[in-house]
């Protein structure tokens, strides 16, 4: 973890920090502090307010070509948005799933035995099986995925200037537009049609609503999977000690997920909040307007929940993390990334007992310029 975040939270956990566009927020690092300000009903997440903080160039410009996410929301229209798309990816749901998903993580590593090795196991496994995943839950083509996790890479760049993140926005935009309209003459059995048929019984379809759901949920769905599963498999092959662990005995995954989750947690900055009345957190006030950031990296990191926390340990129970976030804005597909993650490595390892980099790990580029960690290209051969 960078030092700072430790000497922020050692002397000064909530303390006021610059911005990349010269604003304020108040940077909060301490676990309890962090759930605090994911659960304060006065803390406001919508992104459309004037002063909510603006971490990337474009960021309110690329909003404002979308309907409200979901994630901006606040309160009872939170609440409503989220009510009729829960069940999607319930417990019981996702379990459901667990015998597709097998078959596509099989599907995929079937298709990278048959090719030259090495291979990029980013490209031919780790994005295309969440992909093709959050694809058929959604019911949408997979042909459409190279077009799509293109944009999505641009888009969640912290260097990507503001013209080209309004660019991209409107582009998914269109994409999204045409993937409402296409269900709605064709319908199927499927997360999107579901909520076609649930709004047209409550008196008429919101196409922008739906366009910017889909959005939400494939860039939820994809991207930060990929992601983990990259930071998995290289955690594992450098750390033979970690691999033991897991080809020992299966069922030491679920626990290896979450202390994945826990140690990585690739969305560092995923609680942005607004001050909507004046608000104590970590015993510093916050006044209304005041921009609020809380940084689950650090909050997973806190040794005051979690001994020796610069530490990858497996045999950890790192379930109450909050790489998932905290409070109403929990993930809601928190249940089918973990299933998701679990059937990978499970089968991965089976598959592949003798899988090991290609290139020294030295040589490996990390994300570090990316709104989501992770790493680009992952080299592997067997």
């Amino acid at each position: 973890m960078p030092p700072v975040y430790t000497k922020f939270r050692e002397e000064a956990p909530v303390s006021q920090v610059v911005l990349p566009d010269g604003g304020k927020a108040w940077l909060v690092t301490k676990y309890e502090d962090v759930r605090a300000v994911m659960s304060n009903p006065k803390l406001s997440s919508d992104r459309r307010k004037k002063e909510f903080p603006v971490v990337v160039p474009g960021q309110n410009a690329a909003l404002a070509k979308h309907a409200p996410f979901m994630i901006i929301l606040d309160g009872a229209e939170h609440s409503a948005a989220r009510r009729p798309v829960i069940s999607e990816f319930s417990v019981r749901r996702v379990a459901a799933m667990k015998p597709r998903i097998q078959e596509i993580v099989d599907h995929f590593i079937d298709e990278m035995l048959k090719l030259p090795r090495p291979v990029d196991l980013n490209q031919v496994f780790s994005l295309p099986v969440p992909s093709l995943v959050v694809s058929e839950i959604l019911g949408m083509p997979y042909e459409g995925h190279e077009y799509f996790m293109e944009l999505a890479e641009v888009l969640l760049r912290r260097t990507t200037d503001e013209q080209g993140r309004i660019d991209i926005s409107v582009q998914l935009r269109a994409y999204m537009d045409k993937l409402v309209e296409e269900k709605i003459a064709n319908p199927g059995d499927d997360l999107l049609s579901r909520q076609i048929e649930l709004q047209r019984r409550n008196g008429g379809i919101d196409r922008p609503q739906l366009a910017s759901l889909c959005l939400l949920v494939l860039l939820a769905g994809h991207e930060t999977t990929a992601n983990m599963i990259n930071l998995g498999v290289f955690s594992m092959l450098t750390r033979p000690e970690l691999l033991a662990q897991i080809k020992a005995d299966p069922a030491n995954t679920p626990k290896a997920v979450d202390e994945l989750l826990r140690f990585y947690t690739i969305p560092d900055f995923g609680a942005h909040r607004l001050a909507m009345d004046d608000v104590e957190i970590g015993g510093v006030l916050i006044r209304k307007g005041e921009a609020v950031i809380a940084s689950t990296f650090a909050a997973n990191r806190d040794p005051a929940v979690f001994d020796d926390p610069e530490e990858l340990d497996f045999s950890r129970d790192s379930r109450h993390h909050v790489a998932f976030g905290y409070g109403p804005h929990q993930c809601l597909g928190q249940n089918l990334g973990r299933v998701e993650l679990q059937v990978v490595f499970d089968t991965l390892l089976r598959r592949l007992p003798d899988l090991r980099l290609a290139v020294p790990a030295e040589e490996l580029n990390f994300k570090s310029d990316a709104l989501v960690y992770g790493l680009y290209e992952l080299p592997v051969t067997w």
